[in-house]
C-alpha cells in the first residue's frame, strides 16, 4: 500500500501542470455544490422558521362532534344537519397530557384553552381566535415572548396580548380596552398588555392571547383544556408522530406537514432540483477524472510494463490510480470548499433586503463541507478504476513493446 501511494504521488508530480488542472476542475464542481446546497439549505430554513415561527410543530384538539340524522323512516327524507361546534375540554387532558409528553419525539407540549370570539372596540369589530396557555410551556413551543414589540409578554388577569395588525385594526395600543365576546354571547373586558408580531399577516390579525384562567373563563371551561400544542425534535417526523398520537389518544391531531402541504412540496421540489443539479456536477467530475487517467495510463504504459516486469503486483497497479483519483478528489474538495463557502458568503452580503437582513440566506455547516469532501474522494475513486483496471491487466512484455 505504501508502495501504491509513492507510485501514485509522483505520477501526479511528474505531470503537475495536468494535474492541476483536474484538481481545478473538481474544484469548480464542489464549489458548486457547497454553493447551491449552503443556498437551498438556508432558502429552506428561513421558510420554516417564518411558517413555524406561528405556529405548533402538532395540534391536539377534541374530535368534531358528528350530526345524526333525526328524520327517517318510509316516505321521510332523510335530513342532517352539522351541529354547531361547542367549547369542550378534552376528557381527562392532565393524563393525557403526560402521555403526549412521553413520546421520545416531543419537545414540549403546552395545554391551553381555544376559542373563536370577536374583539370590538366602539364600531369596529373584528373575528379573533382566543388562546389561553400557561405562559412558560406555551413559549417553549411558539415564541411569542421575544417577538412582542411593545408592552409586556405575559399577561394576567384581565390582560390580552394581540397581535400588531389586530391593534391597527381596532386603533387601540398598550394599554387601551378591547371588549372579547364568544359566539355564546360571554364576553369580558380586558386590557392590552403587549403587541406582537410572529411574521404572519393572518396570525398578527387573528389571535389574541389571554392568561389560562381568564380564557377558561371567557370560554367557559373553568380547569379545562380543549387544545395541546407540541413540538417535536424533528420537524419533519412531525407527520409521522401526529398519527401515532391519534392513534393512541383518539383525538383529532394535525401536523404542520399536513396544513402546510402547499410548503411541504415546494420544499421537497427545491431538495429535488439541488439533488438533480449535484448529480449532473459530480457526473462530469467523475468523467473529467477518468479522461485524465485514462491518458495517465496511456502515457505511462511504459514505466506500467516496467513495473509489472520488476514484479509489482496487479492489485498495487490497480491501487495506484485508484489513489491518484482519491487524491485529485480530496484535493479538490478542499479547494472548492473554500471557493464554495466564499462565493456563497460573498453572495449572502450583496443581495440584501430593505431591513439589513439577506435576501438570500446561507447555511453553511460542517456537515456540509464533510459531505462535500466524501462525495468529491468516492467519486474520485470510482472514476479511477475503470482506469486503474486498464492499467492492472497491461501484460508487461506487451507494454514495454508497445512503449
Amino acid at each position: 500500500m505504501d508502495l501504491a501511494w509513492f507510485l501514485a504521488l509522483k505520477f501526479l508530480k511528474e505531470y503537475r501542470a495536468q494535474s492541476l488542472l483536474t484538481i481545478s476542475a473538481v474544484a469548480v464542481g464542489v464549489s458548486v455544490m457547497i454553493f447551491l446546497s449552503a443556498l437551498i439549505s438556508g432558502l429552506q430554513g428561513s421558510l420554516i422558521r417564518q411558517t413555524l415561527g406561528s405556529q405548533a410543530h402538532i395540534t391536539v384538539q377534541p374530535a368534531e362532534e358528528v350530526a345524526r340524522p333525526q328524520l327517517e323512516g318510509p316516505g321521510l327524507m332523510r335530513r342532517i344537519e352539522q351541529p354547531e361546534q361547542r367549547f369542550l375540554s378534552i376528557e381527562g387532558w392532565q393524563s393525557t397530557s403526560n402521555r403526549l409528553r412521553r413520546d421520545p419525539g416531543v419537545v414540549e407540549v403546552a395545554a391551553g384553552v381555544s376559542g373563536n370570539a370577536s374583539a370590538l372596540r366602539g364600531s369596529a369589530e373584528r373575528p379573533v381566535i382566543v388562546y389561553g396557555f400557561d405562559p412558560d410551556e406555551f413559549n417553549r413551543v411558539i415564541d411569542v415572548r421575544s417577538r412582542v414589540v411593545a408592552g409586556r409578554h405575559e399577561p394576567s388577569g384581565s390582560e390580552v396580548l394581540i397581535g400588531v395588525e389586530l391593534a391597527r385594526d381596532l386603533g387601540i395600543g398598550v394599554g387601551d380596552q378591547v371588549r372579547l365576546r364568544t359566539q355564546t354571547a360571554s364576553e369580558t373586558l380586558v386590557t392590552v398588555a403587549g403587541l406582537f408580531d410572529l411574521g404572519s399577516q393572518q396570525v398578527n390579525q387573528r389571535w389574541a392571547i389571554l392568561s389560562l384562567r381568564g380564557a377558561q373563563s371567557l370560554l367557559a371551561l373553568p380547569g379545562g383544556a380543549n387544545i395541546f400544542f407540541i413540538r417535536v425534535h424533528k420537524i419533519f417526523d412531525a407527520e409521522k408522530i401526529a398519527q401515532r398520537m391519534e392513534a393512541q389518544t383518539g383525538l383529532l391531531v394535525d401536523s404542520w406537514m399536513k396544513t402546510n402541504q402547499q410548503l411541504l412540496v415546494a420544499l421537497k421540489s427545491q431538495s429535488s432540483s439541488s439533488y438533480t443539479i449535484q448529480f449532473f456536477v459530480f457526473l462530469a467530475v467523475a468523467m473529467g477524472i477518468a479522461s485524465v487517467l485514462v491518458v495517465s495510463v496511456v502515457q505511462r504504459t511504459r514505466e506500467i510494463g516496467i513495473l509489472r516486469a520488476m514484479g509489482i503486483k496487479r492489485s498495487t497497479i490497480f491501487m495506484l490510480f485508484v489513489m491518484q483519483g482519491a487524491v485529485i478528489g480530496l484535493s479538490g474538495s478542499i479547494v472548492g470548499a473554500f471557493m464554495g463557502s466564499g462565493l456563497a458568503s460573498m453572495f449572502a452580503r450583496i443581495a440584501k433586503a430593505p431591513d439589513g437582513s439577506p435576501t438570500f440566506p446561507v447555511d453553511l455547516t460542517p456537515n456540509l463541507f464533510l459531505a462535500a469532501a466524501g462525495a468529491a474522494t468516492i467519486t474520485g475513486m470510482l472514476a479511477a478504476a475503470l482506469p486503474a483496471r486498464r492499467a492492472a491487466r497491461l501484460d508487461p512484455v506487451e507494454a514495454i513493446r508497445h512503449a
